[in-house]
């Protein structure tokens, strides 16, 4: 598959709210930074276990990916996330390796 179609399918099972599927698009010790809070995840469990976790008063969020772009193994998307009554303009930059994202920074 290429590093543009593991990313689509990585936010689609986001889409779907299957963080087990989506942690399994991430290497075994993937890092996911977050820059603008500082923080960081490293694994796909530690991944799933925090997708799984996050706050929403709905009970479930929605993915609207706007563009996905790619060059190599770097792919650019941009994605609208929303709980249905908090949204965030989010921008993720995968960088694949070996059929898996090994590290994502997320705006």
């Amino acid at each position: 598959m290429s590093s543009r179609g593991i990313v689509e399918s990585f936010w689609a099972a986001m889409q779907e709210n299957d963080w087990e599927q989506a942690a399994g698009h991430l290497t075994e010790n993937c890092a996911v930074d977050w820059p603008c809070s500082g923080e960081r995840v490293v694994g796909r469990e530690d991944f799933a276990a925090l997708q799984a976790r996050y706050p929403t008063n709905t009970g479930r969020w929605s993915f609207d990916v706007h563009r996905i772009v790619a060059d190599g193994n770097v792919v650019v998307s941009e994605v609208t996330v929303t709980d249905g009554e908090h949204a965030a303009r989010v921008l993720a930059f995968s960088i694949v390796d070996d059929g898996q994202i090994a590290h994502q920074i997320e705006y």
